[in-house]
């Protein structure tokens, strides 16, 4: 299959690093790389000497035939790279939040029914062992029926980002769409859609949210998911949570070692097995990212389904976007709740 990666930054030497380890294995090739900045592009092409090389993604799509995309711009770029990308006939590797308004969530959904496209999201916490394992727990009542469930995702303030998009609300989403989204996204996969939310937030001195609380209702199981920018741009990143089952609490905590526990009822405290696909660290994304084995899977679960016709289940499209409609909800409780309380 020939592939195009658009966007070389961060992110995209992430998906790089992970399809050159899939062409081992799967008939996979990067032949054509966009960026506009030539020594992220310089460094891209290393990995694909053959590969044609372009400034701007929507170059990439006018002059390449390509079996598939993967698009890993800044946020607020992603709906209508996706749209051209499905309109030349190309299937979709779709980084997160998949878009950020209400409408280009509708165009992106038309575009997929008239053109038939293939599209999942970049949502990898689905694909992370530990939520995996998780979600099967959930499934299967191994542990009882779960109770609550915490989840927290924690980073210093964004120093990467080309131009210091993050830092612009309409490019970003704010933590809300940009980070807070991986963790509502999984409760979604795991325990349907909320019943109820409430929203606590706090905002930088200019304004955009940078730290989000929302409780939700999942029937009878209550959860709460925070996510922060932190002011210190030295925090670590660290991605965690704590579910409270009948029988047993299984904390995860990202920056440990061994990352997740049991902690049985009767006080035992176990590690459980859990399955790593591959075992593949790399530290040049320059982002808070070293672990590529979550992203290797999905990315390898893409071309599965595309080289089988299999449905994509794991993280479509029409999943994304309704995480990012929860998430555009999230949002705006959370500015009214610092309008009425001047955080």
């Amino acid at each position: 299959m020939k592939i195009g990666l658009i966007g070389c930054g961060g992110m995209g030497t992430t998906h790089n690093l992970s399809l050159k380890a899939l062409s081992g294995k799967m008939d996979v090739e990067v032949t054509a790389l966009a960026d506009c900045r030539q020594e992220f592009l310089e460094r891209a092409a290393k990995q694909w000497p053959g590969a044609k090389t372009y400034t701007t993604g929507m170059e990439l799509l006018r002059e390449e035939e390509l079996d598939a995309v993967h698009i890993c711009l800044p946020s607020y770029l992603h709906a209508e790279h996706a749209i051209a990308a499905m309109e030349k006939g190309m299937d979709v590797f779709l980084e997160k939040p998949v878009c950020l308004t209400r409408e280009d969530c509708s165009r992106l959904l038309e575009v997929q029914k008239k053109t038939g496209a293939r599209v999942m999201v970049g949502q990898v916490v689905r694909s992370f062992g530990e939520y995996r394992y998780l979600k099967d727990i959930y499934e299967k009542k191994t542990f009882g029926k779960l109770k609550s469930i915490v989840m927290q995702r924690i980073s210093g303030d964004t120093k990467w980002g080309y131009e210091d998009w993050f830092h612009e609300e309409r490019k970003s989403g704010s933590v809300v769409l940009d980070l807070h989204i991986h963790d509502l996204d999984f409760l979604r996969y795991m325990l349907g859609e909320p019943d109820s939310f409430t929203v606590k937030a706090a905002a930088f001195p200019g304004g955009m949210i940078n730290q989000i609380i929302t409780s939700y209702q999942f029937g009878s199981v209550f959860a709460t998911a925070e996510g922060i920018w932190d002011v210190c741009t030295e925090l670590p990143f660290e991605g965690s949570f704590r579910a409270c089952f009948e029988e047993a609490t299984i904390i995860y905590q990202g920056r440990q070692t061994p990352t997740v526990q049991v902690y049985h009822k009767g006080g035992e405290i176990s590690v459980p097995v859990l399955q790593e696909e591959i075992s593949l660290h790399d530290e040049t994304a320059g982002i808070n990212i070293s672990d590529l084995g979550p992203y290797y899977t999905e990315i390898k679960y893409f071309y599965e389904c595309l080289a089988e016709d299999r449905e994509i289940t794991r993280a479509p499209l029409e999943e994304g976007i309704k995480s990012v409609l929860l998430g555009i909800e999230e949002w705006e409780a959370g500015k009214k709740y610092i309008k009425e309380y001047g955080q």
